[in-house]
């Protein structure tokens, strides 16, 4: 058997960049996309212009890497395979894909006597390019035929065959939900900062707490790298995002695990998107319609909010 061929579906950022990275340390990738990028052919990374061409080219069993965004698109490029593949030929997931989605299709193509495998990927670009983290979940025969591969494009250590089809998808999942809780808190700390009685110098404090600080990490990082380069917050409040971590919120009640912090983050994500506000805007009218209370700012009841305890919170006497 070949172990160095492999084919990628979907040369975008995450493709592109983990294929260049394999082909670099010796691996013959052949890639597909519906649009060929022209500038990353090189001697191990050879472009082919459809998925036939691309299978004839793969050694038996065939192993083919498909990273395009999750969704109906994954299960038809699935279904444009599966008349090229033969028995043990191995698909191999390594999008953002929901869970429940991986195992109803790794049970549809053993059916049909092919493998699939679901391999959650961490590290965003620079870590496709340089060295990335994987969770891989799916039949051990399979997982042990590509996992030479992706301990050799991941990080030291980077690298764990989770368990059974879909538990790869899931455990990035809840990677992805811790995260949307560690970028709420650290946003969360950001807005304290800005807000201090004196003008603070935020990039140099988070230089400080990533050298020995318990919140030191790369995220922290990155906030001051954009902190840096856009010479303060000055960046549109809309957050976007694909939508994994709405799945996992809802994956909590079911299984009846209170994930306040994630379910939070992702409220606070939402709200960032609505301009118009309609909620509180709702608020402010029923406060009009119970206590006369204004719509818009008003300049006696700030001060009220600003002044209106004389004192501080009352230590209680422990005598």
């Amino acid at each position: 058997m070949d172990s160095k061929t492999y084919g990628v579906i979907g040369l975008g950022k995450m493709g592109a960049n983990l294929a260049l990275q394999a082909a670099e340390k010796g691996y013959k990738i052949i890639g597909y996309d519906k649009h060929l990028p022209t500038d990353i052919e090189q001697e191990n990374l050879v472009l082919s212009h459809s998925l036939q061409n691309m299978v004839e080219q793969l050694p038996a069993p065939r192993r083919i890497f498909i990273y395009i965004p999750a969704g109906s698109a994954i299960d038809d490029v699935i279904d444009s395979l599966v008349p090229l593949l033969s028995k043990e030929d191995i698909i191999i997931d390594g999008g953002n894909s929901y869970w429940g989605d991986s195992i109803r299709r790794a049970e549809r193509l053993a059916q049909q006597d092919l493998y699939f495998v679901d391999c959650g990927t961490s590290g965003g670009i620079s870590g496709a390019r340089n060295g990335a983290c994987f969770m891989v979940g799916g039949d051990v025969k399979a997982v042990q035929q590509i996992e030479g591969l992706l301990k050799d494009i991941s990080v030291p250590n980077g690298y764990s065959h989770t368990g059974a089809p879909g538990s790869g998808h899931f455990v990035k999942l809840v990677h992805n939900g811790i995260e949307f809780g560690m970028l709420q808190a650290i946003g969360e700390g950001m807005a304290l900062l800005d807000k201090y009685r004196e003008k603070l110098d935020i990039s140099d404090i988070l230089h400080t707490w990533n050298h020995g600080s318990v919140i030191r990490s790369w995220l922290i990082e990155l906030m001051k790298q954009l902190y840096d380069e856009k010479q303060g917050f000055n960046v549109p409040s809309y957050v976007e995002d694909t939508g994994e971590v709405n799945w996992l919120v809802s994956d909590a009640m079911h299984m009846e695990v209170s994930i306040p912090v994630i379910a939070q983050s992702v409220m606070q994500l939402i709200a960032s998107r609505d301009s118009q506000q309609t909620s509180p805007k709702s608020i402010a009218m029923m406060r009009n319609g119970f206590g006369g209370h204004p719509f818009g700012t008003d300049a006696v009841i700030e001060h009220e909010r600003h002044f209106g305890r004389v004192g501080g919170y009352p230590q209680e006497d422990k005598k």
